[in-house]
């Protein structure tokens, strides 16, 4: 049996901005690759929030989502995610009720706790220390929640939000989302694509501490993996160089634009480097259509999703639009209607 051909497909983008290229490029870049994962036939589109990075272009999901969803006319659009410490409840609330208002049922409202960015950068988006530990996330979380019912308990009414509820999930790289979103019953995305050894043990904990809410009477899961599919091994390990090498900029406070394939096989790899690079890969999935049905088949063995969430990182657009064509290939070339749940998680 093909679990690959049974899950709903989604795609992560977190618009990477190439060397020698600029934002704009970028931006134009993550609208394409929107419009053509929907022509493939995937349910979602989800984009980042990521701060003070000049490799990736994604630093508003809100404005971004209202962009993508105006550009395209089935796909779901979402965030993967809102860093929910960096903003006030009101305000996430009153922009996501807006796009639910201006694109109903097709808007995704994905939740994080971590700052997505640098310490110092924090600081400048909340205004005060006082949040960065990130310890008022549950009351935070059950204020936005609050604000989609109606008045909440100060009396605030959130202009558009109220009656204009996505839905909501968790998003997390540890056990502690997965424990909060199994004890609210909301539905939880798994980042496996940068913390894949918490990746079974987090679901575990969701599965476990699941308790039927009105959002969801079961437990349901996706798994976001970072895949780069190409049409033989050899291109595929070419085109995956630069996000090694963002990574590894990334790990030495050096972040910058995503290099060519022939920047990063000509970067100066110290053996800390090539250890960090071989850790980062080994929980990528990156080949031709053989090595990558393989591999994605086994992490819906191991994991059980309900839902896989591919995301791409690769330096031409081309190879990023062929990468997802080759995904909905191994998946039998669905359509949205034959991927998706025959219910989407309630709100």
């Amino acid at each position: 049996m093909s679990r690959l051909r049974d899950v709903a497909l989604s795609a992560l983008d977190l618009a990477p901005v190439n060397s020698g290229s600029d934002a704009t490029t970028a931006l134009r870049a993550t609208r394409e690759l929107a419009q053509h994962v929907e022509r493939l036939g995937y349910v979602r589109y989800w984009v980042a929030e990521h701060h003070n990075m000049p490799g990736i272009a994604s630093s508003s999901p809100a404005v971004l989502i209202g962009h993508i969803a105006d550009a395209t006319s089935t796909i779901r659009v979402g965030s993967g995610g809102v860093m929910l410490p960096n903003h006030a409840p009101l305000v996430v609330a009153e922009q996501f009720g807006m796009l639910e208002a201006l694109h109903p049922g097709r808007i995704d409202l994905g939740i994080g706790r971590a700052p997505g960015t640098d310490q110092k950068t924090a600081l400048a988006l909340r205004r005060t220390a006082a949040g960065l530990s990130a310890e008022n996330f549950p009351q935070e979380l059950r204020d936005l929640l609050d604000y989609f019912d109606g008045p909440s308990s100060t009396g605030i009414t959130a202009v558009p939000a109220a009656g204009n509820k996505p839905p909501v999930w968790l998003l997390g790289s540890s056990g502690y989302s997965a424990q909060v979103a199994g004890v609210l019953g909301l539905p939880f995305a798994f980042a496996h694509h940068f913390s894949a050894q918490n990746t079974l043990p987090a679901l575990e904990l969701y599965r476990s501490n699941f308790r039927p809410s009105a959002v969801l009477e079961r437990p349901h899961a996706m798994v976001c993996a970072s895949v780069i599919a190409a049409d033989s091994d050899e291109h595929a390990r070419w085109i995956s160089g630069p996000g090694a090498l963002s990574f590894v900029r990334l790990r030495t406070g050096n972040p910058g634009p995503l290099s060519s394939p022939q920047e990063a096989a000509d970067y100066p790899y110290t053996e800390i480097d090539r250890l960090v690079v071989e850790e980062r890969m080994s929980s990528q999935i990156v080949g031709g259509p053989e090595t990558v049905e393989r591999e994605l088949e086994a992490l819906l063995e191991a994991t059980e999703a309900d839902e896989l969430m591919v995301t791409t990182i690769a330096h031409d657009l081309q190879d990023r639009l062929r990468s997802f064509e080759i995904v909905t290939e191994l998946a039998g070339g669905r359509s949205v209607a034959a991927a998706a749940p025959s219910t989407a998680p309630a709100t």
